[in-house]
C-alpha cells in the first residue's frame, strides 16, 4: 500500500465532505425562499382571469403562480446546465 492512500483506499486526510457538503448557506438560503415561495403560492387561492395569448381563462391564482415558479425553475436550470 502506499502512504498515500489509507486502509479504504482514499487519500489519506481527504475527507469527502459528507454530511458537511449537504447544508451549505446557499442550500439553507436557497431552501427558504423556497418554502417562503410556496407559502405565498398557497395563501392565494382566491380565483382569477388569466390572458393566454389569446383565450381568457379562469383558475385559482395559486396554479397559475406555481405554473410560472416551475416554468421559471426549469428555465433556470436548463440555463445553469448549459454553463457548464
Amino acid at each position: 500500500m502506499s502512504p498515500k492512500t489509507s486502509e479504504s483506499g482514499g487519500k489519506a486526510g481527504g475527507g469527502t465532505g459528507g454530511a458537511r457538503g449537504l447544508l451549505t448557506p446557499t442550500r439553507v438560503a436557497v431552501g427558504a425562499l423556497a418554502l417562503l415561495a410556496l407559502i405565498f403560492i398557497f395563501e392565494n387561492t382566491r380565483a382569477t382571469e388569466i390572458r393566454l395569448l389569446i383565450p381568457e381563462v379562469t383558475m385559482p391564482l395559486w396554479m397559475a403562480l406555481l405554473g410560472t415558479a416551475v416554468i421559471g425553475a426549469l428555465c433556470g436550470a436548463y440555463f445553469m446546465r448549459r454553463r457548464r
